[in-house]
């Protein structure tokens, strides 16, 4: 039910389709011949599209948690890395029967990288079929685990977890299939905006883990040099930062992870 209920939430929560639907409220509105409230609501959604679109809201709100956690020295053998999902489009993929890789691909070619810096270290590729309808097809840890083998990672040495269908699954499932022994050393990779969330759910699985933040947004800059160039932008950057800010919100009261995690 939570899987359900967040999917829908965050649909109906972002920037851009909130947007719409006020817009949307505002011509249902005036066909109804209200025409007082519905140009307030349509005046509404022009000035959010253009203050959230221009202005660097989204990259600000990106920037707190893409910051929260630095890239770590690594110090010592590695014994494994968990990488989450989120860096194939399994619908893309499934449907034109190639591996189509999404924004947040670097966690695939770090992943390989760190496949030959520690030979000796184990690779899960966590991530199931997420999709609200249940999308047919193979699940994303395993078109993930076919692109590596297919730029030079053995097949042997990556295990898949496809039972997880968010963050806190994936935490979950990663440590069955893990089972972390104490002294062991696991890098946990995703997108740097991603981490705060994916921390507070490991954490709360009991699965420590080392947060190596890959796939960076923004730059590590003040906030005049970070707006966005096009509304497009500063939409999809709002959208991102929305959806990870009302996460943590929404798993910290239904799942009893830390708010915003620290380093």
């Amino acid at each position: 039910m939570f899987f359900v209920l967040s999917k829908l939430f965050s649909i109906v929560t972002v920037p851009s389709n909130l947007i719409g639907l006020i817009a949307l409220l505002g011509v249902l509105l005036l066909f109804f011949r209200r025409k007082a409230a519905g140009a307030v609501f349509l005046t509404g959604a022009g000035i959010l599209l253009l203050a959230i679109g221009w202005l660097p809201l989204g990259s600000a709100a990106l920037l707190a948690l893409e910051n929260r956690f630095p890239k770590p020295a690594i110090a010592g053998p590695v014994t494994g890395m968990v990488v989450l999902g989120g860096e194939i489009d399994t619908d893309v993929s499934n449907d034109r029967k190639t591996v189509a890789l999404t924004d947040a691909a670097e966690r695939l070619t770090k992943t390989a990288e760190f496949s030959r810096l520690y030979p000796n270290a184990r690779i899960l590729l966590s991530g199931g079929d997420n999709d609200l309808l249940g999308a047919s097809g193979m699940a994303e840890a395993a078109l993930a685990r076919d692109l590596l083998v297919q730029i030079g990672v053995p097949r042997e040495r990556i295990e898949i977890e496809e039972r997880s269908r968010n963050t806190c699954e994936n935490a979950i499932e990663s440590k069955k299939v893990a089972a972390p022994k104490a002294g062991e050393l696991w890098l946990l990779l995703t997108s740097a905006f991603h981490m705060p969330r994916a921390v507070a759910c490991f954490r709360a699985a009991g699965f420590p883990v080392l947060p190596y933040p890959v796939d960076y947004l923004v730059r590590r800059s003040n906030l005049r040099s970070i707006g966005s160039s096009s509304i497009a932008e500063g939409l999809y950057l709002a959208d991102i930062a929305a959806h990870e800010w009302l996460g943590l919100v929404a798993y910290h009261f239904a799942k009893g992870t830390e708010l915003l995690p620290a380093p």
